[in-house]
């Protein structure tokens, strides 16, 4: 079995790494491309101990390229550094063609093209990329009450408005919106793999999913170039592979509750084979009437989710970690404890301000020894 941080491998003793996964929102980036914010950042594991044998020595190769409107740092250990650039120019063309597959900026791309078509008299055929993470967006509504939903696109629509203009939207805009979103807005049907469209004005948003998913395809394409020890960094979305030469895994760090104030509840953790990402108002919130709020829309409100505060999950792939820390961030860390715990393997930390304090409470293994509340 791939090992997680050593606490996860003792708790995950059985089973194999499973892969289903691209998304985002926001701001300067494309709506699929941002929608979990960007609070962690990696590097290297210096003086771990491995957590099974090293990865041969060779070539460290780093690039970063812009795709989906955020930039992606590829860290890859190959055999040469050849092979390593090699691997990585590959992995960038698998980003590029999902992009033209998943985005909601470019009117050409397949999923604006879908919402395009809406309300379907008949189901609409989609290709293997998107069917995989709409299948995937529909499970994960359904398992978080809908804290998640691919349809939420008015709202996040609605919602990018009110950040600009510093003012809450009418709640008669609000109405219309709400109505557009929803199971019923979306349907599936896997025999023909096909979709259809409930409503003329709704609009399907994979913010929260895709970059997850695409950073989940990417890897593979590295690992199919023999690159067995590797680091994807989405702008915030990190999914790490075998852990570098020597090393136990890649340490990741994770940003405390305010960016400038390293006493708030920041940290690190070690990984290999295993996605962690964060979800909050730390970078890119907006303040009115006197409230934060998140640029993470609640779908059940039409608003952004209250902070200041942020959830970081743990998962086995970056798809579900993607996904899980937008929906854990609407639902907060009471209701969020069961959806996370049906979401397998998975684990994380809520960080919140109460008044002047700073709380903070776990949900499933977390990979640290400081003592937290457990949910």
């Amino acid at each position: 079995m791939r090992r997680f941080y050593s606490e996860f491998a003792r708790r995950w003793s059985r089973g194999s790494r499973s892969r289903s996964r691209p998304r985002g929102v926001g701001g300067s980036r494309p709506a699929w491309a941002a929608c979990v914010g960007c609070l962690v950042w990696p590097w290297a594991a210096v003086g771990v101990s491995p957590a099974g044998p090293p990865v041969e020595a060779g070539a460290r190769v780093v690039a970063t390229e812009r795709l989906m409107g955020v930039p992606w740092t590829i860290t890859a250990h190959a055999p040469t550094e050849r092979a390593g650039r090699d691997a990585i120019a590959a992995a960038f063309a698998e980003l590029g063609r999902l992009e033209r597959i998943l985005s909601d900026y470019d009117p050409e791309s397949e999923l604006c093209r879908l919402s395009a078509a809406a309300p379907t008299t008949t189901p609409r055929p989609v290709g293997p990329d998107l069917w995989r993470v709409l299948s995937r967006a529909v499970t994960i509504r359904d398992a978080s009450g809908g804290a998640f939903d691919p349809t939420v696109g008015p709202l996040t629509t609605l919602w990018r408005q009110a950040r600009r203009s510093g003012r809450l939207p009418l709640e008669s805009r609000l109405a219309a919106a709400r109505a557009a979103v929803g199971p019923g807005m979306l349907v599936l049907e896997a025999e023909t793999r096909s979709v259809t469209l409930g409503r003329p004005g709704m609009r399907l948003d994979l913010g929260g999913i895709g970059m997850g998913y695409a950073a989940d395809r990417a890897l593979e394409v590295l690992e199919h170039h023999g690159v067995a020890a590797a680091m994807i960094d989405a702008s915030g979305d990190v999914l790490v592979s075998g852990p570098p030469p020597g090393a136990a895994g890649w340490r990741i760090a994770v940003a405390p509750l305010r960016p400038a104030a390293g006493s708030d509840a920041g940290g690190e953790v070690v990984l290999a084979h295993a996605a962690v990402t964060t979800s909050g108002d730390a970078f890119q919130g907006v303040e009115i009437d006197g409230r934060r709020y998140s640029h993470i829309v609640d779908p059940r409100t039409g608003l952004g989710v209250a902070g200041p505060a942020a959830v970081t999950v743990i998962a086995r792939d970056c798809t579900t970690a993607d996904a899980a820390a937008t929906a854990a961030s609407v639902l907060g860390p009471d209701a969020a404890a069961a959806f996370l715990r049906g979401m397998g393997d998975c684990a994380a930390r809520f960080v919140w301000r109460e008044g002047e304090a700073v709380r903070t409470a776990v949900v499933g293994p977390w990979p640290t020894q400081n003592p937290q509340t457990r949910r």
